[in-house]
């Protein structure tokens, strides 16, 4: 489970500080490495530009980035911001925020809060979420989608931003296509753990998990969303319509028919994270 608000920030701030340390090491044993006479002065210079830099996922799962590239990736999601909204096939409403999925005549809807970082929602798909696209298919409820990106302010990085980007050029294609890129992200294979690599950040490892979806493998024109940034702004738009859900404290957070359910757990309900504990919930709801 993660806390929009709080909960993983001091676990960022020792993953940080824990980084930073390592930098530390490296620029000095690397100034260790190349001091040699009068060529002290380049070399520390050249070292200098080295220390800064900060984990970032490649397409081989990890390759470096510096500061200056985070702070480009910075810039391109504040220009995201001020760029012409564009709108997947298959939402609604005026910014393209109402994600729902399934029979329109489903009796009942079930309402998934969920960051595409969140190692708590990957548990909850890879245990539930098959359950969740079978019921879907069967009428048994519709779904509604509510993503998020706080993730990203947490841990630092653009994962979650480029995520759920992506799967808006996923849910272009289908609703299906959608469903099934998603249930990939979140899988053990490709989802990356909170506090390692930013894998979600680089568009080539997210086009490597479309690659297992059938739907999406070498579809250039999703590829080509993906690169682009088509769908950054619905992003954005997104994370806005999941941060005006005031009582939603964290991900995943499950609700059926506007109820939400749960495993009950101190103050709070943790969402179930069992096929049995989830099909008890959702058939007492549904009665």
């Amino acid at each position: 489970m993660s806390n929009r608000n709080n909960q993983a920030n001091k676990q960022a701030a020792r993953e940080r500080l824990r980084a930073e340390r390592e930098r530390q090491a490296k620029k000095d044993k690397l100034r260790r490495q190349l001091t040699v006479g009068g060529a002290i002065v380049a070399v520390l210079a050249i070292a200098g530009g080295i220390g800064v830099m900060v984990a970032k996922s490649g397409g081989d799962g990890g390759s470096g980035a510096t500061v200056n590239d985070m702070a480009g990736a910075d810039k391109a999601w504040a220009k995201a911001a001020k760029a012409k909204l564009v709108k997947p096939a298959n939402t609604t409403g005026d910014k393209g925020t109402t994600l729902v999925i399934g029979k329109a005549d489903a009796k009942h809807t079930l309402e998934l809060f969920e960051d595409p970082r969140c190692p708590g929602c990957a548990n909850f798909e890879q245990n539930v979420g098959e359950i969740v696209q079978k019921d879907i298919k069967d009428g048994k409820y519709k779904a509604h989608f509510h993503l998020a990106t706080f993730l990203d302010n947490n841990l630092r990085g653009t994962g979650s931003k480029n995520a759920l980007s992506a799967l808006g050029s996923a849910l272009n294609v289908s609703p299906d296509a959608f469903l099934k890129y998603k249930e990939a992200l979140y899988s053990k294979e490709y989802h990356p753990e909170e506090t390692g690599p930013d894998k979600f950040a680089d568009d080539n490892y997210l086009i490597e998990v479309a690659d297992t979806v059938p739907a999406l493998k070498g579809n250039k024109d999703f590829e080509k969303s993906v690169k682009s940034g088509v769908f950054d702004r619905w992003a954005l738009e997104m994370s806005v319509e999941f941060n005006s859900h005031k009582d939603v404290n964290n991900t995943p957070t499950v609700k059926l028919d506007g109820k939400e359910i749960g495993i009950q757990s101190g103050p709070n309900k943790v969402a179930p994270s069992t096929p049995d504990d989830f099909n008890r919930l959702v058939d007492e709801g549904v009665k």
